[in-house]
């Protein structure tokens, strides 16, 4: 079977009653990155630059930055350290701010993943989007209880 044909898209919207400008630094400062995805970040935020982020002492997400377009736009390379489904690297990660109202709309496009894969990241970018809109509207989402899971 050919894999063009069996990858999958996700796509996701979510307001956030804060600025491109505000938003955007999530994504591009660890400190604040971490506050939302992963227990421990690396980021190079530079075309070619890689990032790793930890999620919990087992499941590691890596790639490099594709695109970045300062308040607008952030691409990316996604996937796993261990994974065979998705290694690092193999699917691409796509964030668009775009001004509306007084706030952003953060689109999210994650694609190139195999079927099997995209549930999983789908519910994962349900949990992390939550985390992100609550962080950058002020609140504080509190520890990710999925950053701790496999400590147990």
């Amino acid at each position: 079977m050919n894999p063009l044909n069996s990858s999958e898209q996700i796509t996701k919207e979510l307001y956030i009653e804060c600025r491109p400008e505000t938003l955007f630094s999530f994504f591009t400062d660890p400190d604040k990155l971490v506050r939302w995805m992963g227990s421990h970040v690396l980021l190079e935020p530079k075309i070619g630059g890689k990032y790793r982020i930890d999620v919990n002492g087992s499941d590691i997400a890596m790639g490099e930055y594709v695109e970045i377009v300062p308040h607008e736009k952030i691409v990316m390379t996604w996937g796993w350290e261990k994974s065979q489904q998705v290694p690092p690297g193999s699917s691409t990660l796509e964030f668009r701010l775009i001004p509306k109202n007084n706030g952003t709309l953060l689109q999210l496009k994650h694609y190139d993943l195999p079927v099997q894969e995209v549930l999983s990241h789908e519910q994962g970018w349900n949990h992390y989007m939550t985390r992100l809109q609550a962080l950058a509207e002020g609140q504080d989402p509190g520890i990710d209880p999925w950053s701790i899971k496999a400590m147990h």
